[in-house]
């Protein structure tokens, strides 16, 4: 666990400091095309460190999550045979892309405003919606909605409850990381990615 508690410990630092929002955005970018690790982990200690910079932290994990997910889109639909096939050979789900073309033609939309609200892996969506070319506009439409509502709501609890959960975290730090490895693994293995 130490060194969970020395990421989290570092990540509050480097929110103090004047890269701290570029970090974010690179980070919210990424993600949303290919990288497994969600912002959130890196937005809430940068919350909890400044409270006053919630919404504006907010604003950015939003929009670099947008641009990343059109990154995403692009390679669902121009580089899908290149880049796009290793990257969902990667997260397992080759097996299941053929069978979500009929599914994505009927329920794009709510692929992907439950896919950028929920900890579902957005790049998937973002790739498929490319590949099966839901229509761009309202992809950006809802890829806006989705990851605004996510990425609002905890800047939203966190200035709200923002000491107290900070306490709560660090009382808590060891429990709520196994918690956080259990629900992940098991929401892994619920999907069919283990």
């Amino acid at each position: 666990m130490k060194i969970f508690r020395d990421l989290y410990n570092w990540t509050l630092e480097q929110s103090s400091k004047k890269y701290a929002s570029w970090f974010l955005a690179f980070v919210s970018f990424i993600e949303s095309s290919f990288f497994p690790i969600p912002p959130d982990i890196i937005l809430i200690p940068m919350i909890i460190a400044k409270r006053t910079k919630a919404f504006i932290l907010a604003f950015i994990c939003t929009i670099f999550s947008v641009l990343g997910g059109l990154f995403g889109y692009l390679i669902g639909f121009a580089l899908f045979n290149s880049i796009g096939i290793i990257l969902v050979n990667f997260y397992g789900m080759n097996d299941y892309i053929e069978s979500l073309k009929d599914y994505y033609n009927n329920y794009g939309v709510w692929f992907v405003l439950i896919a950028g609200f929920t900890p579902l892996p957005f790049k998937i969506i973002t790739i498929a919606s490319g590949l099966f070319q839901l229509n761009l506009i309202i992809f950006i439409l809802c890829s806006i909605i989705a990851r605004g509502c996510r990425f609002y709501l905890i800047a939203f609890l966190l200035y709200l409850f923002g000491e107290v959960i900070k306490q709560f975290i660090e009382k808590y730090f060891n429990i709520l990381t196994i918690l956080f490895f259990v629900l992940l693994i098991g929401g892994l293995l619920f999907l069919g990615y283990l």
